[in-house]
């Protein structure tokens, strides 16, 4: 029995009858409004994890809110063998917003297939080649092909008795390393910033020698931007940001600021792989999708929120180096608070001020993934928190 469910059956209820198959927070949230949530037994946390990276709008957003109940009432679904506007303008509204060299847009539900279909298309483009390079410490995916490419799943929770392909790690932001990029791989597929990986940044030069080792073997380039894109870094994209163009370029999460989407975009050279029925989704690209994916580009451009979480990047790293704090890793909101003592303490203490925030994979970062609509009054929020907490003796 699952903490909820036996929280259920003590009330003298029903158990709720969920998988456990994730750790419970110890607060139950009930409503959001803007950057807060609000639980069941009164409190108002500051929510700077987004539900993973997702609510970019944060919680009751009017356009977001007013594009869904809309569509809704119009036509709440149909398949893609049936054209549709709202489909056509989303897809329009994303190049746009994107600002780089695409000119296909795949839209799926979830980061994992939109890596599956970049993945399958990488080898449709480079028929005869047997191998994806990936980065460590990466996470991608849960499913079959994703999960192979996500680091230390096979010794974890993959549960496939092999991979779909050869995988080769490569230590992060190792240029000698691009060496084992050869002309039996089909593609590299890497996050510009890691999430799970701790808040962990790339950097620019390195993707730009990541990206002529790929034109010198052929190699397809994938950006996994499904925790980083769609402003997160404070640019459309971190492609945008650190000025490298891959040949495809996954998004989900902030996409649909909580509704269930995602997108690949593809560039001309891939583009021109796609054939009639070579991919598929049955939800992916549906009306009330399109239109929150279309509500949330026009919320992000038409309230300059990029240009908040610049501003409110820096605030943070200007007021919260305090207290636990070392230092500061990733960019834009999502940003790593490098800890003086393992980072579960930290999250624990913060949420016992109210304030909920996200470990990682590094133990001693805590992760910050909070809705762009973050205001200087919300990181004084958080630096009163860690001067509460106090250095490590």
């Amino acid at each position: 029995m699952n903490a909820n469910a036996a929280t259920a059956a003590s009330a003298g209820s029903l158990p709720d009858y969920l998988a456990p198959v994730f750790a419970q927070y110890p607060l139950e949230v009930v409503s959001g409004e803007g950057v807060y949530l609000n639980t069941r037994d009164g409190r108002r946390v500051l929510d700077l994890y987004g539900g993973h990276a997702v609510a970019a709008l944060g919680y009751g957003h009017p356009g977001f809110t007013a594009a869904l109940a809309r569509q809704a009432r119009e036509l709440n679904f149909q398949s893609n063998a049936v054209p549709l506007a709202v489909r056509t303008r989303a897809a329009q509204r994303l190049i746009r917003f994107a600002g780089l060299d695409f000119n296909s847009v795949f839209f799926v539900n979830s980061g994992a297939e939109a890596n599956e279909n970049a993945l399958k298309m990488a080898f449709t483009a480079n028929a005869g080649r047997t191998e994806v390079v990936a980065l460590e410490q990466a996470f991608h995916g849960r499913t079959a092909a994703a999960g192979a490419l996500t680091w230390g799943s096979a010794g974890k929770w993959y549960g496939f008795p092999r991979a779909p392909f050869d995988v080769t790690f490569i230590p992060r932001r190792e240029v000698a390393a691009l060496a084992r990029i050869t002309e039996r791989t089909a593609a590299v597929i890497v996050e510009p910033v890691q999430g799970v990986g701790g808040a962990f940044e790339m950097g620019a030069s390195y993707l730009a020698a990541l990206r002529r080792r790929c034109q010198e073997t052929g190699a397809v380039l994938i950006f996994d931007e499904v925790q980083i894109g769609m402003g997160r870094c404070g640019e459309p994209f971190a492609a945008k940001l650190y000025g490298v163009q891959p040949d495809m370029l996954t998004t989900a999460k902030a996409l649909g600021n909580g509704f269930p989407c995602a997108a690949l975009l593809m560039s001309p050279r891939i583009a021109k792989a796609v054939k009639l029925d070579a991919l598929g989704t049955t939800f992916g690209g549906g009306p009330m999708a399109c239109a929150v994916i279309e509500a949330v580009i026009e919320a992000l451009e038409s309230e300059q929120l990029l240009a908040n979480v610049r501003r409110q990047t820096a605030y943070i790293r200007e007021r919260c180096r305090v207290g636990p704090v070392q230092g500061f890793q990733g960019e834009g909101f999502l940003h790593g608070l490098i800890m003086d003592r393992p980072a579960k303490l930290v999250h624990a203490e913060l949420l016992r001020r109210d304030i909920l925030t996200g470990t990682s994979g590094d133990p001693a970062v805590i992760r910050l993934l909070p809705p762009y609509t973050l205001q200087e009054s919300h990181v004084e929020q958080l630096r009163a928190a860690l001067l509460d907490i106090g250095s490590q003796p």
